[in-house]
């Protein structure tokens, strides 16, 4: 079979749900779309819509928008995803909420029918407890927008026949990812261990009045932001020379912030309601719309 016409279901067509879909779409798959609001349903060719036409502006869509268009269809009956090879939970990340999610993705699909879990942090062994087929059941882990990056991490949780996730590999050549295998289930993957390991350095470095949030952000901006778009952490270092990393550890490593608990500035920050840009309330000051 084509992988092209593979009939692929999205559950949850919120911000990332719907940049999935337009990733789904701009490949040439047959979608579905899957959400409880009729408010996201009716809006959702309308908002890929607008994004398959930057994608088409930024030269990464060959075809036209609508031709993308032509294959996409939404519900709020999980029945509508019986046809489809491959279905992608998108919901918020709420561990009992995508269990009972995938227990009703289980109930309409083909017994061969792959699921992917989009999590950033809940581990996938965790969300295969109860399923009847957890074999097929593994974390697709996009990057916002997914409909751009080609970031994409498959992890297998410890049920996860790995042929499976040789399958998702494959597929996402087709949807123009450079994706990456997670062998083994871990909280939080790859780049959020990561990311979020950075972060909590940086809390620290501010709540203790080493640095504002603007000195962490330009000094990480214009050393790590030079070279991290051309090589990670390892290529770094053996472009720069692997020696003087060992030694700087041995000295460093220890004085690093090792919190096990969300920073007080963060505590503070979202209690005060602040979202960021969406409400002109942050870790900086913004003008209103």
């Amino acid at each position: 079979m084509n992988e092209q016409s593979v009939p692929v279901g999205v559950v949850g067509l919120g911000l990332m749900g719907t940049s999935i879909v337009t990733c789904l779409a701009a490949a040439g798959h047959p979608v579905v779309g899957i959400d409880k609001d009729a408010g996201r349903r009716r809006a959702l060719k309308r908002r890929v819509s607008v994004l398959l036409r930057d994608m088409r502006r930024e030269k990464l869509l060959s075809g036209e928008p609508a031709t993308a268009l032509r294959h996409l269809s939404t519900s709020n009956d999980f029945g509508a995803l019986r046809n489809c090879g491959l279905v992608i939970e998108s919901i918020f990340e709420d561990l009992a909420e995508k269990r009972k999610v995938l227990r009703d993705i289980e109930d309409a699909v083909a017994p061969n029918a792959l699921i992917g879990t989009n999590t950033s942090a809940l581990p996938v062994t965790e969300l295969q407890r109860g399923a009847r087929h957890p074999s097929r059941i593994l974390g697709i882990h996009w990057g916002e927008p997914a409909h751009i990056l080609r970031f994409l991490e498959v992890i297998c949780g410890d049920e996860t026949d790995p042929r499976n996730a040789q399958k998702v590999l494959r597929l996402a050549g087709l949807w123009k990812k450079e994706p990456t295998l997670v062998r083994r289930d871990i909280r939080g993957f790859i780049a959020n261990r990561i990311m979020y390991a950075m972060m909590r350095e940086a809390f620290y470095l501010v709540e203790n009045g080493f640095a504002t949030a603007e000195d962490v952000d330009r000094s990480v901006r214009n050393d790590m932001g030079y070279w991290i778009t051309m090589a990670g952490p390892f290529r770094y270092m053996d472009l720069t020379g692997i020696p003087a990393y060992a030694a700087v550890m041995r000295d460093l490593l220890p004085d690093l912030d090792c919190a096990k608990d969300t920073p007080k500035l963060m505590q503070r920050v979202v209690a005060s309601g602040a979202r960021g840009i969406s409400n002109a309330k942050g870790f900086y000051r913004y003008t209103a719309a």
